[in-house]
């Protein structure tokens, strides 16, 4: 199962996100708990570059790309994986945050 938290910054994702988890867990499930931008190494080093205030000048088609590969990364390297073992995955953010913000 996939599950992914949406919503504008400081809405408590990030907080119910943890407290999920915990419940799931708790009930003696297996979760993976993970983010977006981010999740992998490399997609924390992405997630660096977009959030760093110093990059000003990157364009919108710069901006969405470098979140398609920083997801790219993210179902191939943990998502896809934990899914097929089995586990409940729980996402800060996903596929809806681009729509919303880059689209």
């Amino acid at each position: 199962m996939f599950i992914t938290l949406e919503g504008p910054e400081g809405s408590g994702k990030s907080s119910q996100i943890g407290l999920l988890t915990a419940y799931l867990r708790e009930q003696g499930l297996a979760v993976v708990q993970t983010r977006e931008p981010g999740g992998t190494r490399i997609g924390d080093q992405i997630r660096a570059c977009l959030h760093d205030v110093a990059n000003g000048e990157m364009t919108a088609v710069t901006e969405v790309l470098l979140y398609a590969a920083s997801r790219a990364q993210h179902v191939e390297e943990l998502i896809r994986p934990a899914l097929a073992a089995g586990n409940i995955v729980l996402c800060d953010r996903f596929a809806d945050s681009t729509i919303a913000y880059q689209g």
